[in-house]
């Protein structure tokens, strides 16, 4: 684990060079209870979590290839969707937030990040006004896309907006059965983005579009969260083997897309945007 880590945290976009990342091994990974809709799928199967730490491993190499600080929370076995660090906190700009987490399963994960930043001595705040998952949180530049959904509640985007006058923080309606922002949009640069278009109502859909090209993904490749990808920079992306219309798609495009198989750990319904909390991205 890495423990010379600088107080310091941000990030303004969300294709920036990743330089450094809170990561959380799956070690208790489990489906206890479904939060979600592809956990309704893999309830009686269950987690492999011996092959789930495996491909979280080989996500962690694949990261250090490409020059990122990975830093691993501890893993607790209260809490079997620890894997998922993006919900527990966001960074925009220069602020680090930590979430209010909305499933009960799930509260608690929050201290062990606070715990880690205090020893680090890295500043945090808290939202306090209502729920909010970082799954549903998009920065780019000086606007903050915010995921409408049932785990982030209009009272934290109105916080947000508060702490931060500078920026626009615009809300995204996100239907309860795609969980969070992320597992159906994903900017992949200034002028670009990944979009299952069926989830968004029409006049997000237009707004979306007046913005970004909108490089759509169908509606299987979604279920096996296409969108959520990881941009690590200098238009190289970590996807899935498993999708290969969007891969073909981001290539055809000029991105390198690096291919790491984590068919394990998306069953719980969460891929490698949900399994990452960049503290730092760098200069594009």
């Amino acid at each position: 684990m890495i423990t010379d880590i600088q107080p310091s945290a941000t990030c303004w976009s969300e294709y920036a060079p990743l330089r450094r990342v809170l990561l959380c091994p799956p070690q208790f990974m489990r489906i206890d209870e479904v939060i979600n809709h592809v956990q309704t799928r893999y309830i009686e199967d269950g987690i492999d979590t011996q092959l789930a730490l495996e491909q979280h491993q080989e996500l962690i190499a694949t990261l250090q290839r490409y020059h990122v600080d990975v830093i691993l929370l501890e893993p607790d076995r209260d809490y079997p969707d620890q894997v998922f660090t993006r919900d527990i906190g966001f960074t925009i700009g220069n602020h680090l937030f930590v979430s209010q987490m909305e499933e009960s399963i799930r509260k608690g994960e929050e201290q062990i990040l606070t715990r880690w930043l205090t020893d680090q001595q890295i500043p945090y705040q808290f939202i306090r006004s209502g729920s909010i998952e970082g799954g549903d949180v998009m920065i780019d530049r000086d606007t903050v896309w915010i995921g409408d959904s049932g785990r982030t509640s209009r009272r934290a985007m109105a916080e947000i907006q508060q702490e931060l006058p500078h920026m626009e923080v615009l809300p995204l309606s996100v239907p309860v059965k795609y969980l969070h922002l992320d597992c159906i949009l994903n900017i992949l640069s200034p002028t670009e983005a990944l979009i299952f278009p069926s989830a968004f109502e029409e006049e997000d859909l237009q707004r979306l579009a007046s913005r970004y090209e909108l490089i759509e993904v169908d509606e299987t490749e979604q279920f096996t969260l296409g969108t959520n990808i990881l941009s690590i920079g200098n238009r190289t992306i970590l996807s899935l083997p498993v999708n290969p219309r969007v891969n073909e798609a981001l290539r055809q495009r000029g991105y390198t897309v690096v291919e790491v198989d984590l068919s394990e750990i998306i069953k719980s319904g969460g891929s490698f945007r949900c399994s990452t909390l960049p503290l730092i991205r760098g200069e594009e």
